[in-house]
């Protein structure tokens, strides 16, 4: 038997990984300039809308057979919503109030929340202790991004960064869902699944909040939407699953960390927006909170610390 080789980045994988922090922190940006004209929820339904169809050729063209029963179709609905429909929603209501870049930031935290909500959930993903001080340097990051002084006090903006993080919990427990029922399914399939279910729960959602939607546009919302569907919803799913095709899924893990500098970058560049020293500092925690609860660099470390105790002996 051959064996396999390990997954690891190399050039092509670190490429497109940078690409996909890119459109995944573009998303913030297209959906900062959306919001003055849409609803949140017109929004999320153009990103999903947009997207189905065009996942559905993908599917096609690569001749994958679409899983039958309802069964199955009821678990995509289920995560087109935990992954698409609810944190879309969130964090683009969420950025009513709060600038694109701090959103980023706060949604940075979706790998914390997910590596607790499997470790309660799943029996073969052990709530280690790394992973609960991971989890605590995450909130402790959340606590000097959002301020002292905000803690006390219940306004719009705290609702906001409140809403951004349950997108980040909806996010986590989607991950959860996808492994129990949907692992048995190729990851393109499951794109477009997830995609069509919440584009059935958006269209009542957004007629209902928002009305019929409005198609006399301003030509750089159109452009801002296109953007979210096909650059950070579409392109996004193809990057997403050729990088954990080539460099694996612990190392996909890293756009994570990449998602916040892209999208307080396009939004400066874009927008003009800057954010405080705080919300920096905040990042900073939240990353190493990642770092911890994701293991290898402390393990590498202890490797390089053990090599260099045993060479000085």
């Amino acid at each position: 038997m051959i064996p396999m080789a390990t997954p690891r980045i190399d050039l092509t994988a670190a490429a497109m990984l940078l690409g996909l922090a890119a459109v995944w922190g573009g998303s913030f940006v297209f959906a900062e300039i959306a919001l003055r004209e849409l609803g949140p929820m017109t929004i999320t339904l153009h990103r999903v809308g947009w997207a189905a169809p065009l996942l559905f050729v993908l599917v096609r063209l690569k001749r994958l057979a679409l899983p039958r029963g309802w069964r199955i179709w009821g678990s995509y609905l289920v995560m087109g919503a935990l992954n698409n429909a609810i944190p879309f929603t969130l964090i683009f209501w969420g950025q009513t109030a709060l600038e694109g870049g701090l959103a980023s930031i706060l949604n940075a935290t979706t790998a914390v929340f997910g590596a607790v909500v499997a470790g309660l959930l799943l029996r073969d993903e052990p709530l280690l202790p790394r992973k609960l001080i991971g989890a605590a340097l995450g909130v402790l990051g959340v606590a000097v991004v959002v301020g002292a002084d905000a803690l006390g006090t219940l306004s719009l903006r705290n609702l906001a960064q409140l809403a951004v993080l349950a997108a980040a919990l909806s996010y986590a427990l989607a991950s959860v869902w996808a492994r129990v029922r949907l692992g048995d399914q190729p990851p393109l399939v499951n794109a477009f699944g997830m995609i069509a279910g919440s584009t059935v729960l958006m269209i009542p959602a957004a007629f209902w909040s928002d009305g019929l939607p409005d198609l006399a546009l301003a030509p750089v919302t159109w452009a801002a939407l296109a953007g979210l569907s096909l650059l950070s919803t579409v392109l996004a799913y193809l990057l997403y699953f050729a990088i954990l095709r080539r460099a694996g899924a612990a190392n996909l893990t890293l756009v994570t960390l990449l998602i916040p500098p892209f999208a307080i970058f396009l939004g400066w560049l874009v927008l003009g927006e800057a954010l405080p020293a705080s919300a920096w500092i905040g990042f900073a925690v939240i990353a190493l909170g990642l770092l911890v609860t994701d293991g290898r660099a402390a393990r590498a470390l202890a490797a390089r610390y053990f090599l260099h105790t045993v060479t000085k002996e």
